[in-house]
């Protein structure tokens, strides 16, 4: 086949895609290059086996291609597909043809947190997440009393996570910070996290309000588990608290309730990734155990 000089085809009124054709056909002789280096072929031996030159090889990789893959590209964008498309060995069921087009959409920096969603939510881990419940979310809001009701009511063990990191030290939560750090305390409540899944197919867990800080422990969280964020208004998180007769929050801290709405709106982004918002404000334990019941049986 001839070696074909780059000419530009003139692309439809409304292109599907602000890609330059310089780019378009720069990215198909990268990706052509890069598999061949990959599979550490010479350029010779490649041309030899698709009956092109070496010379138009060489080319196709460096940006030069037929103009009528331009061509092909208008034709589709002007029937809203996309190349891939066109080129694919079968026809595919139309709500995969929806997807791929949606997901085509999507910024580079967001796809991997659809990625992550749909193995979450459709993998082979799905069905096994939903026998893990774990409830996260701020001291006070209901945590441990609802997740003990509800572990009573499955059947299934009730575990406290802050629990086994004591268990693991040795010592009180609060003497763990105090002789690892925060680092430290990091780690080991990783550690902790990933024996208990090994150790448990159905259960119901609470874990520490900063545990959604760590991207590492949160991640494999949400994966295992299916997750509830259990919240309430600031004032009730503290009211809460403080009724428990646990008064650090306020011991020596004029601005205690202006730090738990700083520490609020800093975590929320990342309370909302769970998969249900459990909003205990304004209600007792037995109103809040049945609107858990109802989400998880959903």
């Amino acid at each position: 086949m001839p070696a074909v000089a780059l000419r530009r085809a003139p692309a439809p009124a409304a292109s599907a895609e602000a890609v330059s054709d310089a780019d378009f056909l720069g990215a198909i002789g990268r990706r052509l290059r890069e598999a061949r280096e990959r599979q550490g072929k010479a350029r010779k031996a490649v041309a030899q086996v698709a009956g092109v030159s070496e010379r138009y090889l060489a080319q196709l990789e460096g940006g030069i291609a037929n103009a009528s893959v331009l061509l092909l590209r208008n034709v589709a964008h002007a029937l809203g597909m996309s190349v891939s498309d066109t080129l694919a060995h079968k026809d595919h069921p139309v709500e995969e043809r929806l997807i791929r087009r949606v997901l085509d959409g999507i910024p580079a920096h967001r796809l991997e947190d659809v990625v992550f969603r749909l193995m979450r939510d459709f993998g082979d881990e799905a069905t096994a997440r939903r026998k893990r419940i774990a409830l996260i979310g701020l001291r006070g809001a209901g945590k441990s009393t609802l997740g003990s009701a509800l572990a009573a009511e499955m059947g299934v063990p009730f575990v406290e996570l802050d629990r086994e990191i004591e268990k693991e030290a040795g010592i009180p939560l609060a003497e763990v910070f105090l002789l690892y750090g925060q680092a430290g305390y990091r780690r080991i409540e990783r550690r902790c996290l990933q024996h208990v899944l090994d150790a448990h197919r159905a259960m119901v867990m609470t874990v520490g309000g900063g545990l959604v800080s760590e991207p590492e422990a949160y991640h494999l969280l949400l994966s295992h588990c299916f997750t509830v964020w259990v919240r309430a208004l600031p004032d009730e998180h503290m009211a809460r608290v403080l009724a428990q007769g646990d008064m650090r929050p306020i011991e020596g801290n004029t601005e205690a309730m202006e730090d738990l709405n700083r520490i609020l709106r800093a975590r929320e982004p990342l309370y909302r990734k769970a998969d249900v918002t459990l909003d205990t404000s304004g209600e007792d334990p037995g109103q809040s155990l049945s609107k858990l019941r109802q989400a998880v049986a959903a």
